[in-house]
């Protein structure tokens, strides 16, 4: 009896489980970009290849990592120099227990760093401007194209102030105001207000963006940064809610990088 009893138990779990996954996929719930399994991916991308699309539409959720920038970094000005020294990431060959990485505090990462240190971005238009939203810390950023020019003294934010234009199939974004107090990678590397960027995205299929950032900035490199690299349209997923939480970042770094920096006694 008990053998029947329990099979009867798994059998209603395994019908309550059915259930439950068909209440979620009606309801129209969907898993983040990294949160998705293998064989959601596939599932949800089967018939990207072949799928028509319209190289101006560029609406729909791009990757599950960002841009990353180029390892070929210019030679740094006297000025760049001494602001990168002044750098002490938390990771990589030049890496100090806790560090000063402005995200350790949740400070904004700024821009282009949310570009590259992203879980998933998504394009949305609306009349006159185009928005860019990025996963990482819940974040949008508005790129006019309603003909409006750069400023020419802007107050620095931390996103800058952007234009956008389409020339052919490709979306041209330019940047210029940027706050100097976010870094452009996790390694350090600076950037002064003096800072502008130049953006371009090319939509090469249904599900592929092909995307190139150039920083300039004259005060701290001798020369312009250029940074390629292709997304691919994460279908089947949308975007989570991901916050930078000051509490949570004071516990992490209490329980975790507070005693990996200490030495461990014997």
């Amino acid at each position: 009896m008990r053998r029947y009893t329990m099979a009867a138990v798994i059998a209603g779990l395994q019908l309550w489980l059915m259930s439950s996954a068909a209440l979620a996929q009606e309801a129209g719930w969907k898993p983040c970009p990294r949160c998705q399994t293998s064989a959601q991916r596939a599932a949800a991308t089967k018939n990207d290849k072949d799928h028509s699309f319209y190289a101006h539409d560029l609406i729909g959720i791009w990757g599950r990592q960002g841009i990353a920038l180029s390892d070929e970094v210019p030679p740094m000005t006297e000025w760049g120099k001494a602001k990168y020294e002044t750098a002490k990431p938390g990771m990589g060959p030049r890496a100090v227990p806790l560090g000063n990485d402005p995200m350790m505090i949740c400070d904004p990462l700024g821009f282009p760093r949310w570009l590259n240190y992203n879980y998933g971005m998504e394009f949305a238009n609306l009349p006159g401007r185009t928005i860019q939203f990025f996963e990482t810390y819940h974040t949008f950023r508005s790129i006019w194209t309603d003909g409006r020019s750069l400023p020419k003294d802007p107050e620095p934010r931390w996103l800058g102030y952007s234009i956008g234009k389409w020339d052919g199939d490709t979306f041209i974004v330019d940047s210029n105001g940027f706050d100097d107090r976010s870094w452009l990678d996790t390694q350090g590397h600076q950037h002064s207000d003096e800072m502008t960027t130049h953006e371009t995205y090319r939509r090469l299929s249904y599900d592929r963006l092909e995307v190139t950032l150039t920083i300039d900035d004259p005060k701290t490199y001798t020369k312009p940064w250029v940074s390629k690299g292709t997304l691919n349209l994460s279908s089947g997923t949308e975007l989570a809610e991901y916050f930078c939480v000051p509490s949570e970042e004071a516990t992490y770094k209490k329980n975790v990088r507070d005693r990996a920096a200490k030495p461990s006694t014997p």
